[in-house]
């Protein structure tokens, strides 16, 4: 399926039924739409979410680890704390979303789109992720060690503290990226510059990273 920009662009979105109430221990949930509600420790893992639309809801701290999500939608909805590790997402968009402090490591993300999200302190470590793609995002202090990241790309992102320890990396493309704050106050890369083999970067991006890796490598830059 060609990757959605708006809700109407789901081939599904006119058999979407609202729901409300609370989200169910290993639930299950096709074609349902969750609008504007608010989720508090819920807990629900091992759920299963198919061809499905999340939209302005809140999700504070809770547990959906071991979830599955399938062709399913979020827009401008707030994950905090919540730990969605070991799940499984294929064919999921998230457009204008945040996610801070989330716990998704060990997870397998297959075509995946982050559209204008904010990503403080995500937890990818150990996730496989294929055909995912940061567009315009926001990511702050983000562990991706030891996780498999294929056919990953970040255009328009602004990446701040990112770990990529023991990662590994096939046609991974940071170009378009911006890599570290405005002040240079914390490096775009903190940490896995000998793991990112298999990584396109841009010429501004060498530049920002050379003293990193000449710090990295041991290497001692001193004018005569």
């Amino acid at each position: 399926m060609k990757s959605p920009r708006n809700l109407t662009d789901l081939p599904f979105a006119d058999e979407l039924q609202t729901v409300d109430g609370d989200l169910e221990l290993e639930g299950y949930y096709d074609r349902v739409r969750f609008d504007g509600s608010s989720f508090a420790d819920a807990d629900a893992g091992g759920a299963r979410f198919m061809e499905s639309a999340i939209t302005g809801v809140t999700f504070d701290g809770g547990r959906l680890r071991r979830s599955r999500l399938s062709d399913v939608w979020l827009s401008e909805t707030r994950l905090v704390g919540s730990d969605v590790a070991e799940s499984s997402w294929t064919d999921v968009w998230f457009n204008g979303c945040v996610l801070a402090g989330v716990q998704g490591f060990s997870g397998v993300l297959r075509r995946v789109t982050f559209r204008g999200c904010k990503l403080d302190s995500v937890n990818f470590r150990e996730c496989k992720l294929t055909d995912v793609l940061f567009e315009d995002c926001v990511l702050r202090d983000a562990d991706f060690g030891g996780a498999k990241l294929t056919r990953v790309r970040f255009p328009g992102c602004q990446l701040t503290g990112a770990d990529f320890t023991k990662v590994t990396c096939a046609d991974v493309d940071l170009r378009g990226a911006v890599l570290g704050d405005a002040g240079a106050e914390t490096a775009g890369i903190r940490a896995g510059y000998d793991s990112l083999r298999g990584v396109r970067i841009d010429t501004l991006q060498l530049v920002t990273l050379a003293p990193l890796l000449a710090h990295h490598l041991g290497i001692a830059v001193e004018d005569a």
